[in-house]
């Protein structure tokens, strides 16, 4: 397994997301903290909004950005639709496949994607690069779920998570 494919899933700069997400119960995924601009569960969610947006991307469907960065944030009728564990099941096989694209065929990681948005041009970017930045959001945005979950106590989780 490459270093790439280890950031999404491997302990490599980072804790592994499954432990990250590892025995967080539907009430500490939904609570706020004050001050914190979002909750776990809607960090989790915007991850996983923007792995669908680059998985997309990867198999060439060409998925474009919303409109607005809001729109990658769960509003209330996405919250009730999925439930936690659900959401990080989700979640956690995007980067599953993520790893398995990033240690993949090499020709493949070098092919161009076209990356669409409603208020830029559409750029291209390789596959490499498609997934070297969404590990980059991933981390950004795992970091902010540890933050979150040592504010409530709740960190280290029992798989072991990065304590120094």
């Amino acid at each position: 397994m490459n270093e790439l494919s280890l950031t999404f899933i491997g302990d490599s700069a980072h804790a592994p997301p499954s432990h990250i997400l590892e025995d967080l119960s539907e009430e500490l995924a939904h609570r706020k903290i004050a001050g914190a601009p979002q909750t776990i569960y809607a960090e989790v969610w915007h991850a996983a909004y923007w792995q669908d947006v680059m998985l997309g991307r990867v198999h060439g469907r060409g998925t474009p950005s919303p409109e607005h960065n809001a729109m990658s944030f769960p509003d209330e009728a996405a919250v009730r639709a999925e439930v936690w564990a659900d959401l990080c099941a989700r979640f956690l096989s995007g980067v599953h496949e993520s790893a398995a694209i990033s240690d993949g065929d090499v020709q493949k990681l070098e092919s161009v994607v076209l990356c669409p948005s409603p208020s830029n041009p559409t750029r291209s970017m390789t596959v490499r690069e498609q997934l070297e930045s969404f590990a980059a959001h991933n981390a950004y945005h795992l970091g902010r779920v540890v933050l979150l979950r040592q504010l409530m106590g709740s960190w280290p989780p029992p798989s072991g998570g990065l304590t120094w």
